[in-house]
């Protein structure tokens, strides 16, 4: 019993180190960028029907090459708009979430991320790419080629 209970403690144990930190509110992102001089990734995802999403989600935020280095540069927020998942989110974040689309993603694209500093200012857009997490990598800090220019 005790073997069992080591290695449930330990696979539990390995897949919190490596899962991503997620935060659900902008003014938050906002606070926590700015304090420590990261950018925030926003991400409107349908995380239970949109199938982009999903796979965005697994070949590109669960990695652990992406956790490590989103822990290091980037801030990083859902905002999560899901159909089947009853009660995956209150009303009121539902309502941040509309707000936030209306600013940042009126046509309703999924998934849609963007690159922002720490006021909020768009700097890169993205959508699912279907590239190596190091090239999605790169793909997200272009705002820094842009703004070297």
């Amino acid at each position: 019993m005790r073997i069992v209970s080591l290695v449930v403690f330990l696979s539990l144990n390995t897949f919190f180190a490596y899962a991503q930190n997620w935060l659900l509110d902008f003014n938050e992102a906002k606070v926590e960028a700015k304090a420590n001089n990261k950018k925030i990734i926003m991400v409107f995802s349908g995380s239970d029907w949109c199938a982009p999403c999903i796979k965005l989600d697994h070949e590109i935020w669960m990695q652990e090459e992406f956790i490590e280095y989103a822990n290091q540069h980037f801030i990083m927020l859902r905002v999560d708009f899901p159909k089947r998942s009853k009660g995956k989110i209150t009303k009121e974040q539902k309502e941040k979430n509309e707000l936030l689309a209306e600013q940042f993603n009126p046509n309703g694209v999924f998934p849609y991320v963007l690159v922002l500093d720490g006021d909020g200012k768009v700097l890169t857009t993205l959508g699912y790419k279907g590239v190596s997490v190091k090239d999605y990598i790169d793909l997200l800090n272009q705002s820094d080629q842009k703004n070297a220019q």
